[in-house]
Formats: structure tokens, sequence, C-alpha cells
């Protein structure tokens, strides 16, 4: 990888408010639990999340966790229909088909969806998610969930080619490349970012209905990647619903990404109202420095002992 100049932000540089004193806040559920393991840590990244929404002052959001893997879901009946937005930090067991339908609703009805990371990869089974994701990797996903799609020639293409969905290398920075420099969510972003220590998903694959793809990335053959322009931010419609799918945000560490929590809190303004009135930081990235949030880096217990290494 090419010498890249680094940018530490020494102390907490909070969003600007963009609620004015008050309006009423923009109702969030963050959906979490059952993963198992600690590969991702929601007991981690769920308060991140719901910090960096909550500090901009236009969200109030509550936490819905999801019974152990092991548990049973006939007593988890979250009410969706209080929520103007859902932040999926879920991968885990398949729901019961009746809160499937109740999220199917929830969503084509115009409720608002933000799906981050490692919940593109559940419920490989379910046609509807995969149509809300547009896009999702591993849980034995092959060529029966939709080709694989990429950036290629100013466009989106596909391929349709077998194998198996879902890979990445090592959690390295990389360039993020704004591909829909006008949509509400990227507007004022640079054309390209640097992203903080992250894994870099590729050979994802899925339906790709009514999906735009917002950034990109280039997935680098040197660290097992594909050699292609992979998504990386999408927005998708179903019916009458609003997704902000990012495949960024494995760890706490890159949580603290400063264009990570731009677009995050962004995006989940956009799907709860069809706009954004939230100005971009001036903190926020340039094509060849990074920038990350000390604060929310230190929310990781493992961080000040070098678990999460700038490289």
């Amino acid at each position: 990888m090419r010498r890249i100049g680094w940018v530490l932000l020494a102390g907490a540089l909070l969003s600007a408010r963009a609620a004015s004193a008050g309006s009423v806040p923009i109702r969030v559920a963050i959906i979490d639990g059952a993963s198992g393991g600690t590969y991702h840590n929601w007991r981690l990244t769920t308060p991140v999340l719901k910090k960096e929404l909550e500090e901009t002052g236009m969200f109030d959001v509550t936490v819905i966790s999801a019974p152990p893997s092991d548990g049973d879901f006939s007593s988890f009946h979250p009410d969706l229909s209080r929520y103007q937005a859902i932040v999926m930090n879920y991968d885990g067991p398949d729901w019961p088909a009746e809160l499937r339908a109740q999220f199917e609703r929830y969503v084509s009805d115009g409720g608002g969806l933000v799906v981050v990371h490692a919940a593109d990869n559940a419920f490989p089974d379910w046609p509807d998610y995969n149509l809300m994701t547009g896009i999702g990797g591993w849980r034995k996903r092959d060529e029966r969930a939709g080709p694989y799609w990429y950036w290629k020639d100013g466009k989106l293409a596909s391929d349709s080619s077998p194998g198996p969905a879902g890979a990445h290398g090592a959690r390295l920075p990389f360039q993020v490349t704004t591909r829909d420099p006008e949509h509400p969510i990227m507007k004022g972003l640079p054309p390209v970012w640097m992203h903080v220590n992250d894994e870099l998903y590729g050979t994802l694959r899925g339906p790709g209905k009514n999906m735009k793809v917002l950034a990109t990335a280039h997935s680098d053959p040197r660290n097992k990647g594909t050699g292609l322009d992979e998504p990386m931010l999408m927005v998708v419609r179903y019916g009458k619903g609003r997704v902000f799918h990012t495949t960024l945000g494995h760890d706490v560490f890159a949580l603290s990404c400063v264009g990570f929590i731009t677009t995050f809190q962004r995006g989940t303004e956009w799907v709860a109202t069809g706009r954004v009135t939230q100005k971009v930081p001036r903190t926020f990235p340039t094509a060849n420095t990074v920038s990350y949030r000390v604060d929310i880096a230190e929310m990781d217990p493992g961080f000040l002992n070098g678990a999460t290494p700038i490289q």
C-alpha cells in the first residue's frame, strides 16, 4: 500500500447540531443481538451507533436486542410502528414468519431502514430482506441470491457467474470514491476520501433491484481483493420505504472514522425524512488523510493496548 498521511483528531469533534431547539426528534430503533461470539461484537458497536446519532440532537434512539441465538423468539414482538427509522446492527438467526412479515410491512409502508456492515450477512433465505439490502454476503449465499455487483466504466455492472458471496482482506485503510455526488447523503462530500482500518467487503451478491450505488472502494488484489470497484454505500427503494446500506463499520475503530459517522448520521436522517439537513464537518477526511474521533475509538476497551492499531 502506498504511503498515506494521517490525521489524528485529539479530542471529541462533535457533529453540528442540526435540530433546532424544541423540534421533535426523529425516533430511531437499533436492532442488535444474537450474533454470538465476538467477531461482530454488537455489545461494543451498538453504544457507538447510538452515541453518534444522539449527539446530533436530531434523534431519539432506542435499542432493541433480539433473544440469544438459542433463545425463544415467541415473545419478541417489537412495535416497529413507533419508529421513523430502524438501524440494523444484527447478524443472527432467522426470525419467525410473523416478525418478518411485520418488518416487511414497516419498510414497504414507508419506514426507514439503515443496514450497517454485517447486517447484510443476515437472513440469506429471506427474499424480501435481500431486496431491502440489495446485496449481501456469507451465510452460504451463492448464485441463487443474485449476481455479483460492482462498478465499471462509470456505472453499476453485474456478473452472474456461480460462486460464494462475501470476502474481505485484512483490515487496512482504503479510499472511498463518491459515485453519486448529488444524492442528499453525499452532497458536499469530497470525490475521494480515506476510511480508517476496516474490512473492505467484496464479492457481494443479491437482487440489486431498485439499488443505487453512492460510493465504492477499489478492492486491492494485494490484500486478497477482487481488483474491482466494490459498492460501499448504497440506497434502495422497497415499496414506499427508503434504505441506506453501508458496508463499512466492522468494529469500534472503523465506526470512529469521521467519514463513517457523517454518512451514517446523514443516511439515517435521509431514510427517515427523505432529506438531509446536516452539514459536512470540517474534519471530514481527505483523499490522502484519515480522520477519526478519539472519544469514539476509546469506547473499545482494546484500543489503548493496541487492539486496533493504525497502519
